[in-house]
């Protein structure tokens, strides 16, 4: 993804030196009297992280105006960076300087929701109805114990980007399974040796995720006294795995120098010719057009293949959730965070931002009427879409590079699928705690 934020990546943690703010209210105390005359009005502070959307002072003028219409209270909206943003919370949790509102991570929403510092919104989305219309991977990632700790706002996720020229130059069919994917990499081997048929990447999990649960496995689950295990090194999971990490090992279809590629440069691969078929995410279409309108003739997208024919396997959906920082007007609060992520306000932001709707009403809507480079992955997302362990201590995990060590160690031939499938296990429950 073009930024890093913390549902798709992990920030680098630094104190935030200064943020762009844009003003809407009088007021920076976080649901407080404004005193323009008015003790009846009041005003919420809103924390938004900057670069989503490229022109959001538009849109939260107009949100400002409505939600005033709507409740009489005003809004005060700070853009702070995405790197930033994680330390910007937790030390205002320090100090109690919390907004009343902000977009948060996927992945923050459970650490900051088990010291306290945000409030539980699953009462407020059963009283709404609003709890069988959310996507449901994106409302899983902020929800633990019937605790729900963030509002789903807007999301991505991956899906198979190919080079549609390259297949009608040589009568191919995208592949819409396991089998499919290998034989059509390896006559895209013979057809054009200078190309990477499909880059093995080993610096992220995200790409290897969806054939571990294509495989029918799981990376961890939850006890039934709340801890967690993995399973990644259970048959299923390494089946998956072994798939994946075949196609360089076995096949020769990546390239020795992918084994340490971040998704930026498996993107990068293809964007430059290198790649004939790449697993990345939705934010990425924007770039390649951006960069050379042609590529509208040369791209092509499908959901992830499934193990059988017409199946798909399920791949990460990571996107932002709105939180509430125990708002001293939680009512407000509320009704601001329904404004923002359904009808209207939700359908927009998704369009402006180029990430998807968190609301599944609007999310089949995009499917209905999106066009060939967009709809694949709304309906990946609708269809096959996942989360990743719901856990705080997932984020030590990641933090720790579990996955993509396990990875690394298998393409460099250092260790068999399962015997890294088992480092990598054991490493996992050393930090849940087993």
């Amino acid at each position: 993804m073009s930024h890093t934020p913390g549902h798709f990546g992990t920030p680098a943690r630094r104190l935030l030196a200064g943020a762009a703010v844009l003003s809407l209210g009088l007021l920076t105390a976080c649901g407080s009297d404004s005193n323009s005359g008015d003790s009846a009005a009041k005003t919420l502070d809103v924390w938004i992280m900057e670069g989503t959307n490229p022109d959001a002072g538009p849109y939260f003028e107009e949100l400002g105006a409505a939600f005033k219409e709507q409740t009489g209270a005003e809004l005060n909206v700070q853009f702070i960076q995405w790197a930033d943003a994680h330390d910007r919370i937790t030390t205002a949790m320090a100090g109690r300087e919390l907004p009343d509102v902000a977009e948060i991570g996927t992945t923050w929403a459970l650490e900051f929701g088990a010291v306290g510092a945000l409030r539980d919104l699953a009462g407020d989305i059963e009283a709404d109805g609003l709890g069988g219309d959310l996507v449901p991977a994106l409302h899983e990632a902020g929800t633990v114990d019937g605790a729900t700790y963030g509002m789903p706002w807007h999301a991505g996720t991956r899906s198979l980007m190919y080079r549609a020229d390259l297949f009608a130059e040589h009568g191919l069919q995208p592949p819409t399974s396991w089998d499919e994917l290998r034989d059509v990499a390896l006559q895209l081997k013979e057809l054009e040796p200078d190309m990477i048929p499909f880059p093995v990447i080993g610096g992220t999990e995200y790409t290897v995720d969806p054939f571990i649960w294509g495989a029918g496995g799981q990376i961890a689950q939850a006890d039934d006294d709340g801890t967690w295990t993995s399973t990644i090194n259970a048959p299923e999971a390494v089946a998956g795995i072994e798939f994946y990490t075949s196609l360089a090992t076995e096949h020769g279809l990546s390239v020795a120098a992918a084994e340490t590629w971040l998704e930026t440069d498996q993107l990068q691969s293809f964007q430059t010719g290198q790649a004939a078929m790449v697993i990345n995410g939705n934010w990425t279409v924007n770039t390649l057009l951006e960069d050379d309108p042609t590529w509208a003739d040369r791209l092509g997208v499908v959901p992830i293949p499934g193990r059988q024919p017409g199946t798909y396997n399920p791949s990460f959906v990571g996107g932002s959730l709105l939180g509430d920082f125990n708002s001293d007007e939680p009512e407000l609060a509320w009704e601001l965070i329904k404004l923002m992520s359904t009808g209207e306000y939700g359908a927009r932001w998704a369009e402006q931002s180029g990430f998807f709707p968190g609301q599944q009403s609007l999310l089949e809507d995009v499917a209905d009427r999106a066009g060939p480079l967009v709809a694949p992955f709304a309906t990946q997302m609708l269809e096959a879409g996942a989360s990743v362990p719901v856990t705080e201590l997932y984020g030590q995990v990641q933090g720790a590079q579990v996955i993509p060590r396990m990875l690394q160690s298998i393409l460099s031939g250092s260790a068999t699928v399962q015997e890294a499938a088992d480092t990598a296990a054991a490493t996992m429950d050393e930090t849940f705690g087993n």
